[in-house]
């Protein structure tokens, strides 16, 4: 019988771990309720903004969690141009011609990962690295902690975006019925850059709050889009309220799994859950039905 407080603090880990797979699923989700279509270059984007912060980190000495103003609008900015001038340039319109050029592009940036850092995994050290905070019978470490809340502020904020803001209506318009939106005035093109562009926001912001205590590699992202990808199936395809929930949800399987089977077998309960909902509810435990 596993202790309590072990179990405790393992839910707890999980948590931590849900809210920053939370985040990078609502990028997913944003990307695919407006432009309907999977972005498979999503895991190299997060792979790019940890490169990024490790090297602010490495080569200025910024800290992670002050390199968010750096990192987030710079993987907008290059969200919005390779959207703008590459995908939609490149895909003539066609959803089957953006998945592969998605992939073409995820392709290039790990290989231009490859070619700069090598294969070699890369770690930073700070002050709190390695600092501890006790949560009743747990003790958690505090860059998970600050990750914790942190992704979360980030999921409210693009929720107020997305929920009160002219952008987000326009945001919401386009998914709906992008002729109607495009009859009614709004830039079709500009928004879709603009959702990519979001999107990508989120992976430099779960960037900075991940690397204090995780590491990055060229292939780091293909663990993380896994996983980002069934949360977006589980939480209903587009559903905002699904990712959040999703990953949080996600998280603390993947906690407890490892707790029960070991560590190399943590992942199995996601996917058994995975499976269990779409035979069960295919459109996702918040999407509509078809």
């Amino acid at each position: 019988m596993i202790d309590a407080g072990i179990v405790f603090s393992s839910v707890l880990n999980g948590l931590t771990t849900g809210a920053i797979y939370a985040l990078i699923a609502l990028g997913l989700t944003l990307i695919y309720g407006v432009l309907h279509i999977i972005n498979f270059a999503h895991g190299a984007s997060l792979m790019l903004a940890l490169y990024a912060v490790f090297m602010l980190k490495d080569r200025l000495g910024i800290d992670p969690y002050l390199a968010l103003v750096l990192v987030v609008p710079g993987m907008f900015v290059l969200g919005y141009l390779l959207q703008r001038v590459v995908i939609n340039r490149a895909s003539h319109g066609k959803d089957e011609n953006i998945l592969l050029v998605t992939l073409g592009l995820a392709i290039i940036m790990e290989n231009l990962a490859l070619l700069l850092f090598k294969s070699d995994t890369r770690t930073i050290e700070t002050a709190y690295t390695l600092t501890t905070v006790a949560l009743g019978p747990a003790m958690i470490a505090l860059p998970k902690l600050i990750a914790f809340g942190g992704a979360l502020v980030v999921s409210a904020l693009l929720l107020l975006v997305v929920t009160k803001t002219d952008l987000g209506r326009a945001i919401r318009a386009v998914a709906k019925e992008k002729h109607g939106a495009r009859l009614m005035g709004i830039d079709v093109d500009h928004i879709y850059a603009m959702s990519f562009g979001i999107g990508l926001a989120c992976l430099g912001a779960a960037a900075c709050f991940l690397l204090p205590a995780y590491y990055v590699n060229p292939q780091v992202g293909s663990g993380f889009v896994l996983v980002a990808f069934t949360i977006v199936v589980l939480g209903g395809m587009g559903s905002f309220a699904g990712a959040l929930l999703g990953g949080l949800l996600i998280g603390v399987v993947e906690s407890l799994g490892g707790l029960y089977m070991g560590e190399s077998l943590g992942q199995v309960g996601i996917f058994v859950i995975f499976i269990g909902v779409l035979l069960l509810r295919p459109q996702g435990l918040f999407g509509a039905s078809a």
